[in-house]
């Protein structure tokens, strides 16, 4: 019984190996239908010239273009079954109960135009249409129950004895599948019976026609395995694999290339086999796909397969130079050291070492091999070092030594990694960096027995060195403590220096990364890099590197045997590439923050094989492939659409049919209006393996002066772009600095309806118009201000006339009060001069009488009586004082009652003050008033002077003047 199990096991082991996936896996990029925004499957994959994908889905077309997804549905909104491109370079699609072709409509945007209108309604019932062919001209469509043969804008139909159940074509001939009749070939109209023997077409479903070469092609069925189609007659491609994967349901196939075909399964992924029927590959859940249910399948332009799975789609990059290395089946596990030894591969992950066997190869991803787990290895691998035939590891729970079956502890705590002392081999004594210093292990007997310590140094040593000059020195780091320098003495012994400032090195964090490069002591640092001067014993900044390196942040440095730099800078992998005629800096932004940040690890095997350590199993990379794979690169304008506004796409994407590179022409430049002159511009590239590596640039011609930077941006937006004709251009490049041709996309944004041509005539004629109103309203206004100046002239001369008649009657009025002012004036002279008429008169009567009386009389007593009263007389007429009431009273009435109203004004004034006033107001003279007043002409000054103050008036104010102004 034991010896019957252990027989099944080997068996099983056997079959194990023969059907073991190969060592490094394509990188796998799943898109979940939350991303691409669409039904859950996808059941036919094509793509264009252009490079742009297509897939029909459940809920339309699906196009992505390696940055945009866009769906596209069908006028009754079902699934899209199968998608096929015509000799006319349109995109022929059957759905569910419709078929027809997209084509870009006016604006460059994709349509679906139905061809069942050309059919009657009667035979618009077939449900699905489960696949689509191209064949001498005509496209053929397939349901359950009808074929239509499109043609000459014609349909044709044609029914099954029983029912549909496949449809194919190659170049030499169009095969269906009838449910009785089986495989038949469509000859001039007709569908006859093709193969001479019929062994599988009534066994199993047909899934796949794949064309191999003029004469040959390979037959899939979904249960039956899959045959050998030459001529008219079949074979069966009968393996062992090909028995075991026809149990998982072969959905779908395609060619992969020359030699190899991809087997779409329903229950366990993808197989790809060669033409033999011998395993190659394999794609599961286990590698990464996200549910193992393959529905489609399709390899594109650059030789990378896509499937479409029960729920997503994948993208399996097989073309690509770099692969996945995974250790465990389930994916966990970082790496952190690699080695061969042996001809085994063995890997240091956070869970332990792992080895496969890897026997001949060239490149090593293409190994057929399972890895298995080292015993007595599990944990944190930090290590493996291969010295004196004998493969050393590094290991958080101590030094290890790997035997074959299993690791062997040398010694305890933590070790980072190994290096000989001394460049003869077998080295006699090896160092090693710990957690806690420096340890060394002496070889004897064919195996490492600790030796020692160095002493008073505790500083964990995970970067260590040799200095090429010497021997006897080692160099070692802590990213946070500083460089060390040990100068080994007798009996392990040291003389250990820290480098600061003091020799060139600042002891900032994560500045002590110490390597041997080019036979240099190279320090990696924030600063730069340093290298040491043994002959002043400093470190100095590397000349030799900086020239390349520049003020890159470089931390980690590995030289490989070509004599090449791998280094690490920002979360970048890239090499200093020395191979070439020109040394240049390639980077590699498939890696790009995909490494164990830290702790990496590069190990440049050769050429063909670099192993890099990620957060997920290694990297394999081989280089040699990854310089030659310079696909050319392309660009394409995907969108063009107003900013910020529905419904207002300009360009979808398409100048012409589908499958063309025909670009815009003429007549296609669109003409936006002014409203819309905030455009977002859409752009890709179809490199779908190397999307991280494409930079773009664009240039708006007639807005830009010069080109932008360039970027990982696909998006560019413009705002408020005046009237003009604009040409957007956009290039894209890889990391090796090819540049694609440049894509144009030429617009013209219209004037403001105000600035445009029919605009300006409308304001010259509007402008014409207002010039002939104002005319017309000048001249209308020029008669009314006629008819206003006539009348108003009349209305001037009436009242010029009644200013006349005024005047004159003001002028009479005037003469008049002149004239009275005069006869006042003249009354009151002549009343004055009545006044003293009337007392010279009473003086002379009375001097009359007395002389008469005189004249009687003889008495001379008497007489001279008489004649000394009449001098009396004389003398009182002089002064006047007796008749000073009567002239008062003349006085008032000629001059408006002067001494009445100065008497109310100032009543203090004395009868000789206003007598002197009453002489004043006549303008009399010094002289006259003191004859009439009969006194001295000084005394009339003197009174003058008082009657000034009593009065209050100032010296410059004259009397005359002042006292007209007293009036009533």
């Amino acid at each position: 019984m034991k010896h019957l199990i252990l027989v099944l096991l080997i068996i099983g082991g056997v079959e194990l190996v023969k059907a073991q996936n190969t060592i490094g896996l394509p990188y796998i990029h799943n898109y979940t239908k939350q991303q691409y925004q669409a039904g859950t499957q996808s059941w036919s994959i094509r793509q264009d010239k252009k490079g742009i994908m297509y897939f029909a889905n459940n809920e339309g077309l699906l196009t992505f273009d390696g940055s945009f997804w866009r769906r596209y549905a069908l006028p009754n909104k079902t699934k899209v079954r199968s998608l096929e491109f015509g000799t006319d370079n349109r995109l022929y699609a059957g759905g569910e109960n419709e078929f027809g072709y997209y084509k870009p409509n006016a604006s460059g945007d994709l349509s679906f135009v139905s061809l069942k209108n050309l059919v009657s309604e009667k035979e618009h019932s077939f449900s699905d249409i489960w696949n689509v062919c191209g064949y001498q001209k005509s496209v053929f469509f397939r349901a359950s129950n009808k074929i239509f043969q499109y043609r000459d804008n014609k349909v044709s139909i044609y029914r099954p004895q029983s029912h549909w159940r496949f449809m194919g074509a190659t170049e030499q001939y169009l095969l269906a599948q009838d449910f009785e009749k089986g495989l038949l070939k469509f000859n001039q109209g007709r569908w006859e019976t093709f193969l001479k023997t019929d062994d599988f077409s009534k066994k199993s479903l047909i899934t796949a026609l794949i064309p191999v070469n003029k004469d040959s092609a390979l037959v899939v069925t979904l249960e039956h395995g899959a045959y050998w189609l030459r001529g008219n007659q079949t074979m069966a491609l009968s393996t062992d694999f090909m028995k075991k994967v026809a149990k998982y349901r072969i959905y779908n196939a395609t060619r992969v290339s020359h030699d190899r075909i991809a087997l779409s399964t329903s229950l366990n992924g993808c197989f790809i086999i060669n033409k033999k029927g011998e395993f190659i590959q394999h794609y599961s859940k286990d590698e990464g796909l996200i549910n193992n249910n393959v529905l489609s399948n399709f390899i594109d332009n650059h030789q990378n397969l896509w499937l479409g799975l029960d729920n997503g789609i994948a993208f399996v990059a097989t073309n690509n130079a770099i692969k996945n290395i995974y250790p465990k089946i389930d994916n966990e596990g970082a790496g952190y050291a690699s080695a061969i030894y042996q001809n085994k591969l063995y890997l240091g992950t956070s869970n332990g070492l792992f080895v496969a066997p890897l026997g001949q190869f060239t490149d090593l991803s293409y190994v057929k091999a399972h890895f298995s787990a080292v015993p007595n290895s599990t944990g944190q691998v930090w290590g493996l070092n291969e010295i004196n035939g004998k493969l050393l590891m590094g290991h958080h729970e101590g030094a290890f030594v790997v035997n074959p079956n299993q690791a062997t502890k040398l010694l305890d705590n933590g070790y980072w990694s190994f290096l000989p002392l001394g460049n003869i081999m077998p080295a006699s004594f090896i160092v090693a960096g710990n957690y806690n210093g420096l340890s060394f292990f002496k070889y004897q007997n064919n195996t490492f027995v600790p030796a020692g310590q160095v002493p008073n140094f505790h500083i964990s040593s995970r970067f260590i060195c040799l200095d090429h000059h010497n021997e006897k020195v080692i160099w070692t780091s802590h990213p946070y403590q500083g460089v060390f320098k040990i100068t080994l003495k007798e009996g392990f012994n040291a003389d250990i220096k820290l480098y600061s400032e003091k020799q060139g090195l600042t002891l900032s964090l994560n500045n002590s990364f110490v390597y041997a490069i080019k036979n240099r002591v190279v320090v990696a640092s924030e600063k730069g890099l340093f290298e040491y001067n043994d002959r002043t014993d400093k470190f100095e900044e590397s000349v030799y590197l900086k020239k390349y390196f520049g003020k890159l942040n470089v931390y980690y440095l590995k030289e490989d045997s070509q004599g090449n730099i791998w280094f690490i800078a920002n979360n970048k992998l890239g090499v200093l590439d020395l191979s070439g005629k020109q040394p240049k800096i390639i980077y590699l932004p498939e890696l790009t923050n995909k490494m164990v940040a830290g702790f990496e690890s590069i190990n440049p095997i050769d050429a063909q094989n670099i192993l890099v350590g990620s957060e997920r199993g290694f990297f394999h990379i081989n280089y040699n492939a990854y310089k030659l794979q310079q696909n050319n690169v392309n660009v394409n304008i995907r969108a063009v659409a107003a900013t910020g506004k529905a419904d207002s796409l300009f360009f979808g994407g398409y100048w012409a049919e589908i499958n063309t590179l025909l670009g815009q022409q003429e007549q296609q430049i669109p003409r936006i209006a002014s409203s819309f002159n905030g455009l977002g511009f859409e752009f890709s590239s179809t490199l779908f393996n190397q999307q991280e590596t494409i930079e773009y640039a664009y240039l708006l011609d007639g807005f830009d002066k010069t080109w932008s930077g360039w970027s990982k941006k696909t998006s560019k937006e413009y705002s408020q772009l005046p009237a003009g004709t604009y040409t957007f251009k956009v290039k894209a490049r890889n990391n090796f600095g090819k540049e694609s041709p440049v894509a144009m996309y030429t617009f013209v944004i219209l004037p403001p309806w105000y600035l445009t041509i029919w605009a300006y005539l409308v304001y010259t004629l509007l402008l014409m118009g207002m010039f002939y109103w104002l005319f017309l309203w000048q001249q209308q206004k020029f008669i009314q201000q006629q008819l206003q100046y006539q009348e108003e002239q009349k209305r001037l001369l009436y009242l010029h006339q009644l200013e006349l008649e005024q005047s004159e009657k003001e002028i009479v009025s005037l003469r008049n009060e002149k004239l009275e002012a005069e006869i006042i004036h003249k009354n009151a002279d002549l009343a004055s001069s009545a006044m003293h008429l009337v007392q010279k008169a009473e003086l002379l009567s009375k001097l009359k009488h007395d002389l008469s009386r005189m004249a009687k009389t003889e008495n001379l007593d008497e007489m001279k009586e008489d004649l000394r009263k009449m001098i009396k007389v004389v003398d009182d007429e002089n002064t006047l004082g007796e008749d000073w009431s009567q002239f008062s009273v003349h006085f008032d009435s000629v001059h408006s009652n002067f001494l009445v109203l100065l008497k109310e004004k100032f009543p203090n004034l004395s009868p000789s003050e206003l007598k002197l006033c009453a002489y004043l107001r006549m303008n009399l003279s010094t002289k006259e008033i003191a004859q009439l007043m009969n006194i001295s002409s000084r005394s009339v000054e003197v009174s003058r002077y008082r009657l000034r103050k009593k009065l209050q008036l100032p010296s410059e104010v004259n009397f005359f003047n002042y006292f007209l102004s007293i009036k009533e």
